[in-house]
Parts: C-alpha cells; structure tokens; sequence
C-alpha cells in the first residue's frame, strides 16, 4: 500500500505521490473515492465548478434522467440501495454523488472553482506543472483527467442567431429562470436531451417545434416508481439489491448484440421500435417523417415512454426542412417559412470528440495532445497515451458504451490505474509511460472491431468524428474490457526508476 507522503514539492515515490484529477464529476469522484479507501491522502481535485457532480449538476432540464437502470448507476463499492425508479432522475443521482463526496471526505480535497487551462510535462523534474485560467499554477506527481466525454455543450453557428430577440440557450445550460408557459419555443435538436425535455416543455408552452435534421429510433423506457414493498426488499435485503443489479449487467450486456452489423437482433429492435412508433403516431406523414433512414445501432438508440405521445399533440410541430437563418422573431427554413419563436433551446449535444479541451496538454519534448490526436483521440486502453508519462485518462477516447453502464468502465480503469500507482511505489519507479509501439497495436485492434459494428455503418454520430474515425465507443462487450483492465501489462509501459 502506498504510504502518506511527506510535504515536499519533489517528494520521493517512496512515499505518496502527489496526484492532481481534474473533474470532480462521476469518474473524478470514483478516483477519490477508492484513493480514499487505501488510506492515500496527497491527491487534489480540481474542479471549475462549485459543487461536486460533472454532467449531473449541469444537465438541470425538465426531465433530465439516466438510459442505465438505477441500480447498475452506482459504484460497486458504494451501493445505492434505495432508488425511487427503474430509471433514476437528475437531482437523485447529484443527490447520491454529493453522498459520495461527502461520505469519503472528498470535499476538503477539491479546489473549486479552479480551471485548469493547461498542463506540461517538466521532463528535468519529473512532475506536471499546472496552471488554472486565472494563473495560479499547481505540480503533481500523477495527473488523472477525469473532465468526460459529454461536457462541452455544441451550439451550431446559424446565420442570424445575434439577432434574435428572445431567450436562448443549451439544454445543459438549462434557464431555469425563464419560465416557458404560453412561449413559442424552438427545438433545434432531436437526440437524448430532447426527447426528454420535450414532453415537459410541449405541456406549458404554447407551441413547440421540433428542428429535426435525422429522425431516430426509439423504444420504450418501461420506466415506473418502485413499489413500496420493492423499496423494502432493497434495502433490508441487500441480496436481493444485489442480485437485480447482477441481472440488470447482463441484460445490458446483451444488447451488444444489436450493435453487431448485419445482426438479425438489430432487426428485431427495428421492428420492435416501428410497432411502438406505429401505436403512438397515427398521423401517416408524420409517421414518415419519424422512421429513420439508418441500420439501428448507427446512431445512439434512445428510450422514452412519452416522446411520440408530445409529438402528437396539436401545439408541437415537427419540422424537417433545413435552417436557413435565425431573425428577431424566430427562424426561416429553407422553404422561406417562417416559424415564429421567442424561445431557442439547442438541443444540439457535446463537442464530443473533442476530449480534454480546451485544456491544453504538453508531454515529453514539448509534444501537444492536441497536436497527437488531430485525426482522432487514440489512448491505450483508453487510459494511456504515449508521450505522456504519468498521464492517466478515465473516461477517455474509446471508453463510451451503447448498450451498459459507464460507471462500470470508470470503475475498471479506476482499478487499472491503481495498480499503475501501486507499482510506481512499489519499484521506486518516476514514470511510467505505454510504449506507442503497443499503443498503435491496441489501437490497430480495436479500429478492425469497430469496423464490425453499426457505428461504421454509414450514419454520422457524436461516436466519430468528421471524418468517420469512431474515437468514442468501446468495440466490445463491458465484460471483455473489464478482463483486459484486470491488471497492467507491465511489458506495456516504460518505466523509468527514480532518480536517486
């Protein structure tokens, strides 16, 4: 076990290093959380907000939930037992995560309202210097970014958008203070934000209307409150708890399957999601305009028990033809209609692809990430990049999952990367840095998995970039990444001894 560190700015591996994460979101938390639970006190997380909770604190819009089963959206080491729904909302998962930072102490080990504007490698020293916007400047041993894939809010650039003349703004930066009711609202947007907010919106606002560029399937959430005695048996049975969590991983797991292409599952979900279509959209136009044009497992499957139900209500409106410009009293589309509006909500997702920006990240020789991964983030297991010694990513390039629970992957790299620490102490080692040799072999692999499924199947996504490489999603089941991450390849890794 790592021992407690004396105060030093160069202080020996012998003892703790000093370790800097940035993001005290779920992944940042979890990092915490585990050092916390091996008695390792010298780490520090920066975090530019002023409460504990990364996409949960900011993602605030009316019906802002989780696509995971509540009881598969909790750590391992620290179940919830007590979820009020199969599918848990926004302000109990922040609810539960503050629970974590506060019952693992975490607070008084994050600086908020620190943002860290870069970060370099000081080869000499061996350490990371960091400096936030506003110039403060911080070194550490270990650098965990734990910043995620989904917290960059995307707003498109519309000719005319200055000149509109009323409120505007990204459902994850939802205005709380301005109050839709008897408001014509404009949706740019249709993915997994929306149709969750719009169903809420479509019961207060006058009239709404949805920019829809492509439509996408959908099946239904089967979401409910659990019952009272359902409530009782989970937490004064925690077996039992248990048990619903294992059952719920392997129904998840299973549905990989229909991310395969080709895959006569696929086939089945789109069948399946026509019907459900089929049975809440009796308008036969707008059923058309609903259907998409792409295999299923292409784009980010969504669930809603009530999208298609605010779809066809006579005050919402689906609108189709392109965006041609944005005036003072709403937006013209390409067919010269005007569609009046003195609401903006872009539900217009995340500069996903984009990871660790706008961070500016220096490794060994003055080499910039940013700079390394211009056609596309690549990491080694998606934990470690080449060039950058101890630089250890969660959530990072080719960790996201279409079909599980990405808390379960954060906790497999959380455990990789303790073991990365554990052996930094243990063999007196300064660095630790993945061979790119071995780097470009994993990454070779895991591009020929990819190419096997939906994602490659022709359809643009946030799970790729412009340019068509999938930098985002696993290529596999969570189980086969969970047995890669059991233990570091020590081969793997250079590894340069201390200097003494």
């Amino acid at each position: 076990m790592l021992q407690r560190s004396e105060k030093s700015s160069k202080v020996p591996l012998n003892h703790q290093p000093t370790i800097a994460i940035l993001g005290a979101g779920a992944a940042g938390l979890c990092m915490g959380m585990r050092l916390k639970q091996l008695s390792i006190e010298s780490f520090t997380i920066y975090e530019k907000s002023d409460r504990v909770g990364g996409t949960w604190r900011e993602n605030t819009y009316p019906g802002a939930g989780c696509d995971v089963p509540s009881h598969l959206y909790s750590f391992s080491f620290e179940p919830k037992f007590d979820w009020s729904r199969v599918y848990s909302r926004q302000p109990e998962i922040q609810r539960y995560l503050e629970h974590c930072a506060q019952k693992y102490d975490l607070h008084r080990h994050v600086r908020f309202g620190f943002e860290v504007a870069n970060a370099s490698f000081d080869e000499a020293a061996g350490i990371w210097r960091l400096r936030t916007t506003s110039g403060e400047e911080f070194t550490a041993q270990v650098l965990i970014t734990g910043t995620g894939q989904l917290n960059r809010p995307h707003t498109p650039e519309i000719p005319g958008l200055e000149e509109f003349g009323g409120a505007q703004f990204h459902s994850a930066r939802w205005n709380h203070q301005h109050d839709l009711a008897g408001r014509n609202v404009a949706v740019i947007g249709n993915a997994a934000s929306a149709i969750q907010f719009i169903p809420p919106v479509a019961e207060v606002a006058k009239k709404v209307h949805v920019f829809q560029r492509h439509a996408n399937w959908i099946i239904p959430r089967n979401d409910r409150a659990y019952r009272t005695w359902e409530r009782f048996a989970f937490q004064y049975a925690p077996g039992y708890a248990r048990l619903m969590r294992a059952l719920i991983y392997w129904k998840c797991e299973s549905r990989f399957f229909v991310l395969f292409r080709k895959s006569w599952v696929a086939w089945y979900l789109k069948w399946c999601a026509t019907r459900y279509l089929e049975s809440h959209i009796q308008d036969p136009a707008l059923r058309k305009t609903l259907t998409p044009d792409f295999t299923p497992g292409c784009k980010r499957t969504l669930i809603s028990d009530d999208y298609y139900q605010a779809l066809a209500r006579p005050n919402v409106e689906v609108v189709t033809n392109g965006i041609a410009r944005i005036t003072r009293d709403g937006i013209i589309t390409n067919d010269g209609t005007l569609h009046a509006a003195d609401t903006l909500v872009f539900a217009t997702g995340f500069e996903a692809t984009r990871f660790l920006a706008p961070i500016e990240i220096t490794g060994r020789e003055g080499r910039q990430l940013a700079d390394v991964w211009k056609h596309g983030a690549e990491a080694y297991l998606g934990v470690a990049v080449s060039g950058f010694p101890n630089l250890f990513l969660l959530y990072g390039p080719n960790t996201n999952l279409g079909h599980n629970s990405i808390i379960f992957m954060i906790e497999c790299q959380v455990n990789y990367i303790l073991q990365c620490l554990s052996r930094l102490q243990s063999q007196r080692l300064a660095t630790l840095e993945v061979k790119p040799e071995v780097q470009d072999s994993y990454n070779r692999e895991l591009q020929r998995g990819l190419a096997k499924t939906a994602w490659y199947a022709g359809c643009s996504s946030w799970y790729k970039t412009k340019a068509g490489k999938v930098t985002n999603n696993w290529s596999g089941f969570a189980s086969q990444y969970w047995w890669r991450m059991r233990r570091p390849d020590p081969n793997a890794f250079h590894a340069a001894p201390e200097v003494t």
